[in-house]
């Protein structure tokens, strides 16, 4: 025989002569089946938890968010209408703006001017003082405001949009007799009269 073959022959004896596979070995190797089971079972749970689950609650939860992030836009092409337009409004405040008690005791005249978004639907929010002139005028204009009969919303490439508005109220007091009757009457029989805003813009 040749060196090549004398070689194989030796190995396969050799081979042959060995002793088998030590127990302990065996068990390493079977310990990793069930950590590879594991880490399949681990991994395919993490993609199902990954996949959102949509509800009918979750969608009008997220279309409320959109609704509420709409643009707000402080120039538009067709400005918002009170009902009746200006001269409606004018009557409207007539009627629901009452003059503070405290202004009229300190003779606070001025001009309150209010900021307010309209929404799509014509309802108010965030309705805020820009300048106010104390004794109570301000958190009156903000009242009256607040609680106004819906608006025809602005318009934007003839699609309603929610609006900022700055609207100025102006407080007048009448002649000094008429506050001081007035003054004298509630400090004796605890009713306010029904004083309101004599002039506004």
């Amino acid at each position: 025989m040749n060196n090549f073959n004398h070689f194989q022959t030796k190995k396969r004896i050799q081979m042959m002569a060995k002793s088998a596979s030590e127990p302990l070995q065996r068990l390493r190797f079977l310990t990793l089946v069930p950590a590879v089971g594991l880490l399949l079972f681990v991994f395919s749970c993490e993609k199902e938890d990954m996949v959102p689950s949509l509800s009918v609650e979750s969608l009008k939860t997220t279309d409320l968010l959109i609704g509420q992030a709409d643009e707000v836009f402080d120039v538009v092409e067709q400005q918002p209408n009170p009902p009746g337009g200006m001269a409606g409004w004018n009557t409207y405040l007539s009627k629901n703006l009452k003059y503070p008690y405290q202004a009229r005791r300190m003779g606070i005249e001025g001009t309150v001017i209010v900021v307010f978004e309209i929404l799509k639907d014509g309802s108010i929010r965030n309705v805020e003082v820009l300048r106010g002139i104390g004794g109570g005028a301000d958190e009156e204009a903000m009242r009256v405001v607040a609680n106004s009969p819906k608006w025809q919303p602005g318009r934007q490439r003839d699609q309603a949009v929610v609006t900022r508005m700055r609207l100025p109220i102006r407080f007048k007091l009448g002649n000094s007799k008429s506050i001081a009757s007035d003054l004298k009457e509630e400090m004796a029989t605890g009713v306010k009269p029904q004083v309101t805003v004599v002039g506004y813009n």
